[in-house]
């Protein structure tokens, strides 16, 4: 079946995915760099000594003790680095249950990928190892034996602690910055401006334009056994499997749509639509979370929860909403001053071959003031922050925007006479 020919705006820029680095995907559980550390950590301890024994003079900057003193530095060390390691381990913990219960369970994610996190952890492990592999190497007199103290490997003992404590106190000042609202508020907008930034192009970029004219046999391409959310779509590929198979596709999923097996996909023209299946589900890339680079609207989110559940009755904190509609002015000031995004890619002749499902300025504006609206009615400085952000907003708004502003004014005035 085929649909009336449109004239409309096309991606300037397609995007294609980019696929990690077989390194990066190694690096990137949590457990990854502290088991590496400490892998490390055995291996130079069970050379260093060798090299302690090819040496037959003593020296001066290394550790100058007797094989009592040598143990006991290495014992002490030890069971002092499986202690912090364990008070390490119980902050992340706390930290975590902490910002899931007071912000959102959403903002986890960026406090996992924080390497200082990784690295303590994996110094203190690796100072543990560490010191017990190389205890087992100091011998004394009462075991009949020659007396063998490896000096250079107590001494790195001393230094693998130093080390330790430096990244400790990085950590706690981390966790510090981690768990005040005004810093994750911060974070998450500056990520979020950088996805609007990409996500909808500038003002005065002259729109490509092009005829979208799908013809053909229709079918929709449904998902298999796959499941998840969309992080993201090969926009490239799309366009060159729809100009391969001389096809036109349809988008009915975008970033940020859940896909559940037998989801319908897209809905494709074409006498080779079968074909197409394969290629299209391939095309999208499913994770279990939501990520910003496509979908500026779960940055939004984000911050959405964070002030709802700032303005819970267990909570009661209308201050730190506030703080989030401030922060959300600054993303939908760079939102309302930019063109929506097109929503078709074309192939390499410049023929639109693909229809996407993608966020408008006017859906952040929705999600970002109708459930604050509707949760903050009832208090004294949530109605005025969201009214002086939809006035900031009009002021610098593109016109084609303002109705959109208008619609959402409205929006706001009927939640809070409901509430």
């Amino acid at each position: 079946m085929s649909t009336a020919p449109a004239l409309v705006t096309v991606v300037e820029r397609p995007h294609s995915i980019r696929h990690m680095s077989p390194l990066r995907r190694l690096f990137r559980p949590f457990w990854v760099i502290p088991a590496l550390v400490s892998l490390a950590a055995v291996v130079v301890g069970l050379t260093l000594p060798l090299v302690d024994a090819g040496l037959r003079h003593q020296i001066g900057v290394a550790f100058p003790g007797g094989p009592d003193g040598a143990r006991s530095v290495l014992g002490t060390i030890a069971s002092a680095m499986i202690s912090v390691t364990g008070l390490v381990f119980s902050i992340t913990m706390v930290v975590m249950q902490l910002a899931s219960s007071q912000f959102s369970p959403r903002i986890l994610q960026d406090f996992l990928s924080t390497r200082i996190t990784q690295w303590t952890l994996g110094a203190f492990v690796a100072s543990f190892v560490y010191s017990l592999t190389v205890l087992r190497e100091v011998r004394g007199a009462s075991g009949g034996g020659e007396v063998f103290v490896p000096q250079l490997s107590v001494s790195l003992a001393y230094v693998l602690v130093l080390t330790a404590f430096a990244l400790f106190l990085a950590f706690i000042r981390t966790i510090m910055s981690l768990i005040q609202v005004s810093d994750v508020v911060s974070r998450i907008g500056e990520a979020t401006c950088r996805a609007v930034e990409e996500h909808f192009p500038e003002a005065d970029d002259a729109p490509e334009r092009g005829t979208w004219a799908p013809s053909g046999p229709e079918r929709t391409v449904r998902a298999g056994d796959r499941h998840g959310h969309v992080v993201e779509v090969d926009e490239r590929r799309l366009a060159a499997l729809a100009r391969e198979h001389d096809l036109h596709v349809e988008l009915l999923v975008g970033p940020g749509d859940f896909v559940a097996p037998g989801t319908a996909l897209a809905r494709v023209w074409g006498d080779t639509a079968e074909d197409a299946d394969e290629g299209v589900e391939k095309a999208l890339a499913l994770g279990s979370q939501r990520s910003l680079p496509q979908d500026p609207a779960f940055g939004v989110r984000q911050l959405v929860d964070v002030a709802e559940r700032a303005l819970s009755p267990g909570i009661n904190d209308p201050t730190t909403a506030t703080q989030v509609l401030a922060e959300l002015r600054v993303i939908l000031g760079r939102a309302v001053t930019r063109r929506d995004a097109p929503r078709h890619v074309a192939d390499e002749d410049g023929a639109p071959r693909v229809a996407l499902r993608s966020d408008t300025v006017e859906d952040l504006l929705r999600l970002a003031v109708e459930e604050v609206a509707h949760y903050g009615a009832d208090t004294l400085q949530v109605p005025r922050a969201l009214e002086q952000l939809l006035g900031e907003l009009d002021a610098v708004a593109l016109p084609e925007h303002r109705p959109a502003l208008d619609r959402t004014r409205a929006l706001v005035a009927r939640r809070t006479e409901d509430d």
